[in-house]
């Protein structure tokens, strides 16, 4: 399915899901208003890290929120663990918010690795690029927490040329990182965000 933006019954089964909302149905009004659709298909599997490039705008979060709720995609994130206090907190946590303790002995990657272990269902969300400055490295933390957990990592790529958030194939890690990020890499050269490419 091409250029659309997905219902939750077009989901695959095992793809952790959100509740109804009535928020969904404006959210992919909202979408469809501004010219943004999907192209590609979801993995059927229930834990996985997704990275999402090039990161060259604050706008890709708007984004990549506004079709999380369209489709009903329950797809986490992590913030530090000092943004989960008052009323911002309760928010990061409706949104999928996941408190990262940055002082603690296991560092962020340890805990994201043990925390898949405890899951049966996990959608992990990580610009791989870390900034929204033009990176001729990626940070290698996305392919530690996957290979880590072993769990697959699932490119999702913003083109603002066509504004089309493009799904990309499964990718599972080797004992290879330098290789596998350069074949990743390799996946999202045709891709142009707001400001740069990857």
């Amino acid at each position: 399915m091409n250029g659309t933006v997905f219902t939750p019954s077009q989901l695959p089964p095992h793809m952790p899901r959100l509740h109804d909302s009535w928020r969904r149905g404006l959210c992919r009004g909202v979408l469809r208003l501004c010219g943004w659709s999907l192209v590609g298909t979801f993995p059927d599997v229930p834990r996985l890290v997704l990275i999402a490039a090039p990161h060259s705008s604050w706008w890709d979060g708007i984004w990549g929120l506004l079709t999380k709720a369209a489709i009903g995609a329950d797809v986490h994130f992590m913030a530090k663990r000092e943004l989960f206090r008052g009323p911002l907190g309760a928010l990061l946590v409706k949104l999928g918010g996941i408190p990262i303790d940055r002082g603690a002995a296991a560092g962020m990657v340890e805990q994201m690795v043990e925390r898949f272990g405890q899951q049966q269902t996990l959608w992990l969300g990580i610009a791989p690029e870390g900034t929204r400055r033009h990176m001729p490295r990626w940070k290698t933390g996305f392919w530690r927490m996957a290979h880590g957990a072993g769990v697959p990592v699932f490119p999702v790529a913003f083109n603002y040329p066509d504004k089309t958030i493009r799904l990309g194939p499964l990718f599972d890690t080797t004992d290879d990182m330098a290789a596998d990020i350069e074949r990743l890499r390799a996946f999202y050269a045709p891709f142009q965000g707001k400001h740069h490419g990857v």
